[in-house]
């Protein structure tokens, strides 16, 4: 590596287990040096990370379909970046790549765990989101986990957030004839409304979410597409038609809690209504992602699929973006801007 090439690297790493809703003395800064790269290794310095709900769980000493954060580590995620030193021909000097060594200023990894991302004209934060990520769990769960079809009236929990905001897209774009979204504020439902396309929304603060879901919904729905589990999921099967799908996507509701946490108390409508719930995780559908970017891209060009992002400037800052995300406080995405 030549002497105009960073000798140093800033990186978060988790300091502590939180216990309930984490805190920023949970994070801690380490600066480390940037070791030589080994053959077929590449130097990224990393311009996007991305934070999102599914790291709360890897914060905890627990068993899952991913390892835990080690303590004293640093922590990994989607992040997007320059290749600014390579020993591998597949990845020349200059190739803006996506990867999954977030949370620090430079990455050195495998060429084979970068992806080189197309010259598309669009921003690079997209490859984090609605063609990233969030965007291919949005389309696996509503087209594939949840068997959406154009006839369906569909619920989203979460609807403002990440995912959230594309399923209901594009549930519409599929041809839904109605689609309702929950969130956390009145800008947000507002947003739901005005500028997302969705037919009805409604403040989860507001009161009853099972009362507000009947009333946005008189004759039910077909699919839900759960990011928030808790009040909202009883509230979906007790609105939910016969033969109705739930995509279990995640129960941010439930990622704080200390203790046990509760479960619907309406759980025989599965039996009488015959409804079916699933659980997934997007890296098992890497097949779909070629048919997830060539629709979703097509929608983007079009300017028929809208993104929103909500951007934090500074690694230092990453610690309280994703605390701030856990809280609701992003409309769209949720990223750093490093």
């Amino acid at each position: 590596m030549s002497d105009a090439l960073p000798t140093q690297s800033r990186e978060i790493r988790l300091a502590a287990r939180p216990v309930g809703e984490p805190a920023r003395t949970d994070f801690e800064t380490a600066t480390i040096a940037v070791p030589d790269l080994d053959s077929g290794q590449v130097l990224v310095r990393n311009e996007y990370m991305s934070v999102d709900p599914y790291m709360r769980g890897r914060m905890n000493d627990a068993k899952s379909y991913v390892p835990p954060f080690a303590l004293g580590e640093p922590l990994d995620g989607g992040a997007v970046g320059e290749v600014i030193a390579s020993r591998s021909a597949a990845l020349p000097v200059g190739t803006t790549v996506s990867h999954g060594l977030g949370w620090r200023e430079y990455a050195v990894l495998d060429s084979t765990s970068a992806l080189p991302l197309p010259d598309d004209g669009l921003p690079t934060s997209v490859h984090l989101g609605v063609l990233g990520l969030t965007g291919f769990t949005a389309y696996v769960g509503l087209f594939d986990i949840a068997s959406f079809g154009p006839r369906d009236t569909v619920f989203v929990s979460g609807a403002a957030g990440a995912v959230g905001s594309v399923v209901g897209q594009m549930a519409k774009l599929r041809g839904s004839p109605r689609v309702i979204g929950s969130a956390g504020s009145a800008e947000k439902v507002r947003h739901l409304v005005e500028d997302l396309g969705f037919d009805a929304a409604f403040d989860y603060h507001d009161g009853d979410v099972r009362r507000q879901l009947a009333d946005a919904a008189p004759d039910g729905i077909d699919v839900y597409f759960d990011n928030v589990g808790g009040d909202h999921l009883e509230a979906a099967v007790e609105t939910l038609n016969d033969n109705g799908r739930i995509a279990a996507c995640g129960a941010i509701s439930n990622y704080n809690t200390a203790g046990r946490a509760t479960g619907p108390d309406n759980m025989f409508q599965f039996v009488t209504k015959r409804l079916t719930m699933r659980g997934f995780i997007v890296g098992d559908s890497a097949s779909r992602r070629p048919d997830f970017l060539a629709e979703t891209g097509t929608w983007l060009r079009e300017e028929r699929l809208r993104y929103d992002e909500t951007i934090v400037d500074g690694l230092a800052n990453a610690p309280q973006a994703f605390l701030d995300m856990l809280n609701g406080a992003n409309t769209g995405k949720m990223l750093v801007r490093i």
